[in-house]
């Protein structure tokens, strides 16, 4: 991601923390559980090239700001089930990261848009898509520039090899600063073993070996100490809460393995698994450090 900063001629917005006035979903959602809210996307701003998926800064229907991630993106509409999934669990663990939210997108759009790559990208990706607020002049984090505290680091790392997440190295940050306040962004690569999955939860406990290379370990000293509040942060019911707000129409497709209900069932007990037997790659977190 280019940092979410603004572009020349682009319009600043602060964050958008609305929670009300929500819409009827439109595309497939669980009925009564949505707690996330619902922008429709109205004018396409610019596209963020530095992002593999190509996301964009949108504008919506409450007039804010925010980073669009595509569902008919290269990586597919797994990416925005793991986006969404990592960044509930974030929030419920109390790490700092922009807002997120499901957002309409009408392949209409698509015929304001002179690059035929990008009209290609918002026919493909109508309907039901992931947004998170955009940070207005918010910058890549720099490892040789800022220190994060103990504290703060250990978190992360804990939480990254908790989702797997392959994406947090020096080479590709994933972290913004924004009013001298480091922010997670970018979960699409975590929660990597639901690529081609059946559903087999057996491997829940494995170690996390590429924690090896985060970007943040150096700084991780206190990851014993964190463990245990972190966990008792992700009962049963917030990790269910949270993989019920994913999308019927993101776990539909030809590497299904079941309807909807069955896969967030497989996701939810693969996160209660994956905790209870969280050893595993914690101790794996503290000797790639040693």
């Amino acid at each position: 991601m280019c940092g979410m900063q603004c572009t020349d001629g682009q319009r600043s917005s602060a964050p958008r923390f609305l929670r009300s006035g929500l819409k009827p979903l439109l595309h497939g959602y669980p009925s009564g559980l949505m707690t996330l809210p619902l922008r429709t996307a109205t004018r396409y701003v610019t596209p963020l090239r530095e992002g593999g998926s190509m996301p964009a800064v949108v504008e919506a229907d409450d007039d804010g700001l925010y980073v669009l991630k595509f569902r008919g993106a290269g990586q597919g509409p797994k990416a925005l089930v793991a986006e969404l999934i990592a960044g509930g669990l974030a929030k419920a663990l109390q790490l700092p990261m922009p807002d997120l939210a499901l957002m309409e997108l009408d392949a209409d759009l698509a015929r304001t848009e002179g690059d035929p790559e990008i009209q290609d990208l918002i026919k493909a990706s109508a309907g039901l898509n992931l947004a998170m607020d955009y940070l207005p002049g918010a910058v890549n984090f720099d490892p040789v520039a800022e220190q994060p505290d103990a504290d703060l680091a250990s978190r992360i790392v804990w939480f990254d090899a908790f989702i797997s997440n392959v994406d947090r190295t020096a080479r590709n940050t994933n972290l913004l600063m924004w009013h001298r306040r480091l922010y997670l962004i970018d979960h699409g690569a975590s929660l990597y073993f639901h690529h081609g999955w059946d559903g087999d939860v057996s491997g829940a406990g494995k170690p996390f070996p590429l924690i090896r290379d985060h970007v943040l370990l150096r700084w991780a000293s206190r990851l014993a100490d964190i463990d245990a509040a972190m966990a008792a942060r992700l009962p049963d019911a917030v990790m269910a809460g949270i993989v019920a707000e994913v999308p019927d129409a993101w776990l539909q497709g030809p590497d299904s393995f079941g309807d909807p209900p069955a896969q967030r069932a497989a996701y939810t007990d693969y996160l209660i698994r994956r905790l209870a037997q969280r050893d595993a790659f914690v101790q794996g977190a503290i000797h790639a450090r040693a």
